[in-house]
């Protein structure tokens, strides 16, 4: 059996804020790899590298050394030009659109047309039990509903890998594990591989693999290291 396709791979990627002496070093030699349907937890202290890790993935800040590609996403370098979804850390709803607006914007942005868009869009909520709130506006939302819009929003186009940065981090627990399991009801629905991070070791048992991010390094468990091959991400 063949191995799933690699969805993104990063080689010897490095991510450094500002220059001189006010230089941060976010990352540091990171190799590795996100295959198709894989669901990967990547957990670390604060300030450990974690969110910037999920923002090199995504294509949202360019490593400053190293090479990252996105083998079946359709670009070496740059931003991958379509197939992944990000769900941000803390509210990222626009306040002045309501659940179904927030929703379709990013496939109006794609060039989407309205018909299809809103259809896409409530059949995404649907998707979450969120249908009865596509008419309401973020501030009459809880947290844990606010979120698994955001989450929505990210499953409509139907990515192939979901990008999360600590989706559960402003959420009491119970409402955490309910937005965790709505992760992964959606992403095997997909088919598309799961990135979360998190500090809530419960949250993060949830996933079968774990990463660890330690001062701008990046530890894999749970498979081969890429880092050990003289190719990664070799397919």
């Amino acid at each position: 059996m063949s191995a799933p396709d690699v969805l993104v791979c990063c080689d010897h990627v490095g991510r450094t804020y500002g220059s001189g002496d006010r230089a941060v070093l976010a990352l540091y030699d990171v190799t590795c790899e996100v295959r198709a349907g894989e669901q990967i937890a990547v957990t670390g202290p604060s300030g450990s590298g974690k969110s910037t890790l999920l923002h090199v993935l995504a294509g949202l800040e360019p490593p400053s050394t190293g090479t990252i590609r996105w083998p079946d996403l359709g670009r070496d370098g740059g931003r991958p030009d379509e197939g992944v979804g990000v769900v941000f850390q803390g509210p990222s709803l626009i306040p002045s659109l309501d659940v179904v607006e927030n929703v379709e914007l990013p496939l109006h942005i794609a060039g989407t047309d309205p018909v299809t868009a809103r259809s896409v869009a409530l059949d995404a909520l649907d998707q979450l039990s969120l249908a009865d709130l596509s008419e309401k506006i973020p501030d009459e939302l809880s947290g844990g509903q606010a979120q698994r819009v955001a989450i929505a929003r990210a499953l409509a186009s139907r990515p192939r890998i979901l990008l999360t940065d600590e989706p559960t981090g402003q959420l009491d627990h119970a409402t955490g594990l309910h937005v965790v399991d709505a992760l992964l009801h959606a992403a095997r629905d997909l088919g598309a591989a799961l990135v979360v991070t998190t500090h809530d070791e419960s949250i993060a048992s949830r996933l079968a693999a774990r990463w660890t991010v330690e001062d701008g390094r990046l530890h894999t468990r749970g498979r081969e290291d890429p880092s050990e091959r003289d190719a990664p991400c070799s397919r």
